[in-house]
């Protein structure tokens, strides 16, 4: 019997590959053979996942949400480079922790996708998860040779604080990704602005207060409104795209590239070959950190549980909150809770949650369908 461990991270305990090899140690000590397949559905950790599947990781250094150096990593292999945000321009990188709402860019973003640019790819694949700051992906095309400028011809930081002063958009001397496929791979699909904009749904997680999020709300529709008005036409047909409200409006600002905004969960899946590990499994393994309603509406673990259809599909998380009866529906046919094996709040602690899930790895290679 063969079991395919393919679970996404437990964010703020266990990156996917430590989640995939806790789980793979307990079935192993049940005498059950493993293929491990860390995850990712766009977002932080999935140059990780990359890696993790065979890409090749090449070291990065770039300008940290807040401009001091961040040493991060892209992936590539077969002429697809993958570059996220997270370890690039993402709260990681904030000094301190300090959180900027109106200072942090995407600048490290653009240029990790510069120097993700020297492998020549064909395909770049960006994961926006974790972004600090709402800039409409100012930075990001700023590294990449697009200047912005006030009405009076003056060239701006590109940050949230400028948003509301861009007049004009200059791509004159921006670099040409002609011939590269740019795909967003992600699950959110709030537009650029307005209510369910980047800057009311995503500004407070990111530290701002009911002034500053209206103060970039209204940046990020002015910074729509000068694209247009500097040769990009449908600059606000693109703001109103779902997905473009991705990353403070990173998802913006690769439309505008000419990229296309793709279901995260689902690519990854591709992109990182589950069906063919799938198809030589009697039984597939997954999670993430909580499972609840929402998990079936294209989370991870239900893409990949709808995906691995006939083989069945045991899910496992740090907490659980959907009911048995909404197990089968989901795709799952059982889910382990690390909640229901302790009392202690197994988020921040890595240690007790690598214990657990060792435990349970154990447990399900006992099941009757794995065992002789």
């Amino acid at each position: 019997m063969r079991v395919l461990v393919a679970p996404d991270k437990f964010k703020g305990s266990l990156s996917a590959a430590e989640v995939a090899d806790r789980l793979a140690a307990g079935l192993a000590a049940a005498g059950v053979d493993t293929d491990r397949m860390p995850l990712a559905d766009g977002g932080d950790g999935s140059v990780d996942a990359a890696v993790a599947a065979g890409f090749t990781p090449h070291p990065v250094t770039v300008a940290g949400a807040a401009g001091t150096p961040s040493y991060g990593w892209i992936a590539v292999r077969d002429g697809t480079a993958v570059v996220e945000v997270a370890s690039t321009c993402g709260l990681t990188t904030l000094p301190n922790g300090r959180l900027l709402p109106l200072d942090a860019s995407s600048l490290g973003m653009g240029q990790a996708i510069a120097q993700a640019l020297r492998f020549r790819p064909r395909r770049l694949v960006l994961a926006l998860g974790g972004s600090a700051g709402t800039d409409g992906g100012m930075g990001l095309l700023a590294a990449l040779g697009f200047t912005f400028a006030d009405a009076r011809g003056i060239r701006l930081r590109a940050c949230g604080r400028n948003l509301g002063r861009v007049h004009t958009v200059d791509s004159a001397r921006a670099v040409r990704l002609t011939g590269i496929e740019i795909v967003v791979a992600g699950d959110v699909t709030n537009p650029l602005f307005g209510p369910d904009g980047a800057a009311a749904v995503y500004g407070p997680q990111k530290g701002a207060t009911d002034a500053e999020v209206r103060f970039l709300d209204i940046g990020l529709r002015n910074l729509a409104r000068a694209f247009a008005r500097s040769g990009y036409p449908d600059a606000t047909a693109l703001a109103a795209t779902a997905g473009a409200g991705s990353a403070g409006g990173i998802g913006f600002a690769a439309l505008l590239l000419g990229g296309t905004i793709e279901s995260g969960a689902g690519y990854f899946l591709d992109l990182l070959g589950f069906d063919r590990l799938r198809s030589g499994a009697d039984l597939v393994v997954t999670g993430e950190g909580s499972i609840d309603e929402q998990t079936a509406n294209g989370k991870l673990p239900a893409v990949l549980a709808r995906r691995a259809r006939p083989v069945p599909v045991v899910a496992v998380a740090g907490r659980n909150t959907l009911s048995p009866d909404r197990w089968g529906p989901a795709g799952f046919t059982t889910i382990y809770s690390l909640g229901d094996y302790t009392d202690r709040d197994t988020a921040g602690d890595p240690e007790l949650t690598r214990h657990l899930l060792t435990r349970i790895g154990r447990e399900i290679g006992r099941l009757p369908a794995l065992t002789p």
